[in-house]
């Protein structure tokens, strides 16, 4: 019996896990603890919400309320989706708490102590219009050696490659959208380079490591390792453990990898024994096993080591199996830039296992793979549901209805098909141990599924229905061997499947739970006589509403907002535009063609809807950074503005997760948005389209309407995230177009 530490990258605790969460990082250390736990070895498998990322702080000022609030909130929907998802963690916690404090501020004071860290000015970025020093998610600009434009201020999401303050290409502040300067601030930073050599020659010896992980660590140590800063300019987060730093937190990238260690010690003191945690850190015979994506590979392979190389006396990960991305029309799955499927959404229309076969059979192992809802079709009904769900009822269903129980198997005239079943079921075995003990899910889902055709191509051959007419005896054995596989498939598909595989299981007439230990049970026999359940089918056929289901995903790539216009002036340049200053819980300057049908004064003060994310861009000289939405019908213009009280800043959302990514003007003329007269739970665009308003909303006589294709029977009222409902200035003729 083994001990087998599994840790789980940490997700941000800013919205909804989504998908590539799942198969990047959650789905392949369940699958892989849940098979050691069938093979009778002791699993510690930790994880938690990150809760002190950047990520939160800027989701915590979009909404107006405080960071704590935003983490909190996140962690409880994410912890009960991971949850509906039958991934089972020993401890899936958090990093704000007390424990986890206490921890890193171990970690921090050894490592001071030791020497590994020191303290020196350094260049940060700051802006000067914000007044603040910016966090790595708030400045953006483009990456130097790929030349990604959307890369964050310390790391480039698409090839990885981390920067120092300065490295970063054009950078701007994402809040006002101005260029930040260097300023000096002092901060603790890891002697990283002091490891170089350390962590060669502990990269050289992890032969067994995947190509990718390699690959992205060499290249690492190649270009010559710098120290880095541990801390930053920042309220929220662990505080640095050294009279003198108010003001200042630990970075989270070291922080956050410590949570591996404070969930562990965590769960021991939850135990009963708070020294339990020491064997899976301590004994050298453990083996630690880190599942991320490969955003994180280098915070894995070479920080996090280096961290426990200087600290001492803990174990450094035996592996780290990173996955590529999922990638949803081609984009990077991203909570911050609204791409993607979450996991609450999914599972309210399908079932966990379909979810978790879809994943493992498309997990982006060795190359990034793309989610479709065809894909997603195809595979659930054609290899889910007609191989394995098919071979399930098929046997149990035959066999049920003409026995009842399990059939004796005659060990005369039966010696070819029980060595052909028995040698299926031990290369399935053979094969399944092999691949997810070397992290190779999606080879170990086939081996499954090539012993569930391999049954379903036995059951045809032995053709029972007609064998039962004569010889049932014969007939018994053959259904006894469809049974002995059906049994292996329950216990095979459990790491994937954990959901239905209880079900065949019990229709089995099993006793017990599949749970530690029972692999051992692929050794037992069929017992004759043993009675079985009444069969169901475990799964049946999928229709993906692919229109309801992501009907209004390209609504989610508009980032609009409330503002208040509080000044306006004349474009010094042109005659029809006005230069506007509006409040959107931080200012903005745009240009506006409104001229012709509002007088200055009757402009100050409104309260209009902008978009945030429209490139920025230089209008007769002046530039502008956003554009306000306006309607036009029968040569009359109002602009759309909000139809009860809304606060600058608040999203436009109508419940969606909005984009941060830019859109170009060309983009942005594509989208569909009309408006029109309200009648019940329809709005006449020149048509009659179904709408559904936020439940408690005040809805006025006419709205906005964002519409997926012209001839949509369904649209999508605009409103805010807190359910006010935007309409527009002043009475228009139905279907006009908003531009």
């Amino acid at each position: 019996m083994a001990k087998v530490l599994v840790c789980v990258a940490w997700p941000y605790s800013n919205s909804a896990i989504h998908l590539g969460h799942v198969a990047g990082s959650l789905l392949p250390p369940d699958i892989f603890a849940k098979f050691h736990i069938l093979k009778g070895d002791d699993v510690l498998m930790v994880s938690g919400s990150d809760q002190h990322g950047t990520p939160v702080t800027v989701t915590a000022e979009r909404e107006g309320t405080t960071p704590e609030a935003v983490a909190e909130r996140c962690h409880n929907i994410n912890k009960k989706a991971i949850e509906d998802l039958g991934i089972g963690f020993s401890l899936f916690t958090k990093t704000h708490t007390q424990n986890h404090y206490d921890v890193v501020h171990d970690v921090f004071n050894t490592l001071l102590e030791k020497g590994h860290l020191y303290k020196k000015g350094t260049m940060q970025y700051y802006c000067p219009k914000c007044t603040k020093f910016l966090p790595d998610r708030y400045v953006e600009g483009t990456c130097k050696k790929c030349g990604n434009e959307r890369s964050r201020g310390d790391q480039c999401e698409n090839c990885g490659t981390t920067f120092e303050p300065g490295e970063l290409l054009n950078p701007h502040c994402t809040n006002c959208g101005s260029t930040p300067v260097l300023k000096e601030s002092e901060h603790y930073f890891l002697r990283l380079s002091e490891f170089q050599q350390p962590l060669l020659e502990y990269v050289s010896k992890q032969d067994h490591w995947r190509a990718n992980t390699k690959l992205f660590t060499s290249n690492w140590l190649e270009a010559g390792l710098k120290d880095r800063a541990i801390t930053r300019d920042m309220s929220w987060g662990v505080s640095v453990p050294v009279p003198g730093n108010e003001g200042k937190v630990i970075y989270v990238w070291f922080e956050a990898v410590i949570g591996y260690l404070s969930a562990s010690k965590e769960w021991a003191k939850l135990s009963g024994d708070p020294d339990a945690w020491k064997v899976y850190w301590q004994d050298p015979t453990t083996k630690g096993y880190y599942f991320l994506g490969k955003d994180n590979i280098p915070f894995h392979t070479i920080i996090w080591p280096a961290m426990l190389m200087g600290y001492g006396g803990l174990n450094l990960p035996y592996d780290v199996p990173a996955n590529e991305y999922l990638t949803f029309k081609g984009e990077k799955f991203s909570k911050s830039r609204g791409v993607g499927i979450d996991v609450p959404s999914i599972l309210q229309k399908f079932e966990p296992d379909l979810v978790r076969y879809y994943l493992a059979a498309n997990m982006p192992e060795g190359k990034d793979s793309d989610f479709s809802w065809d894909d997603f079709d195809a595979r659930i009904n054609n290899e889910l549901v007609a191989t394995l769900g098919n071979y399930y009822h098929r046997v149990l269903s035959f066999t049920h209805k003409n026995f009842g129980e399990v059939p004796q198997l005659q060990m005369e005239g039966t010696e070819k098909e029980r060595e052909e079943v028995f040698q299926a079921i031990a290369q399935a075995k053979a094969d399944i141990e092999e691949h997810i003990s070397t992290c190779q899910f999606k080879k170990a889902l086939k081996a499954v599924m090539d012993l569930a055709q391999f049954g379903n191509r036995f059951f045809d051959a032995v053709a029972p229905w007609s064998l039962v007419k004569s010889d049932k005896a014969k007939c018994g054995s053959m259904l006894n061997l469809n049974l002995e596989i059906v049994k292996s498939l329950a216990l095979f598909t459990y790491p994937f499947l954990p959901f239905s595989a209880a079900k065949a299981w019990e229709m089995l007439g099993m006793r017990g739970r599949i749970g530690k230990g029972s692999w051992t049970w692929l050794d037992d026999k069929m017992v004759p006589g043993q009675k079985l359940e009444l069969p169901r089918p475990l799964f049946t056929k999928i229709v993906v509403e692919k229109e309801s289901v992501n009907m209004f995903q390209e609504f989610s790539k508009l980032n609009l907002k409330v503002a208040q216009i509080k000044d306006v002036q004349d474009h010094p340049n042109a005659e029809k535009l006005y230069v506007l200053k509006l409040d959107a819980g931080k200012e903005v300057q745009l240009v506006a063609g409104i001229k012709a049908w509002y007088p200055k004064d009757k402009l100050i003060g409104k309260k209009i809807v902008y978009i945030s994310n429209l490139q920025p861009a230089k209008l007769r000289g002046v530039e502008s950074q956003g554009m306000m939405l306006a309607a036009e019908a029968d040569e009359k213009v109002y602009v759309l503005t909000p139809g009860d009280d809304a606060a600058p800043g608040d999203p436009v959302n109508s419940g969606l997760e909005q984009s941060e990514k830019q859109l170009s003007f060309s983009d942005f003329q594509k989208f569909l948005i009309r408006t029109g007269h309200v009648s019940g739970a329809e709005v006449d665009l020149g048509r009659k389209v179904s709408v559904k308003f936020p439940a408690g909303s005040k809805v006025p006589s006419q709205v906005a309407v964002f519409l997926p294709t012209a001839d949509a029977k369904e649209g999508l009222p605009l409103y805010t995230s807190k359910g006010v409902v935007i309409t527009v200035d002043g009475e228009l003729g139905n279907g006009a177009q908003v531009r």
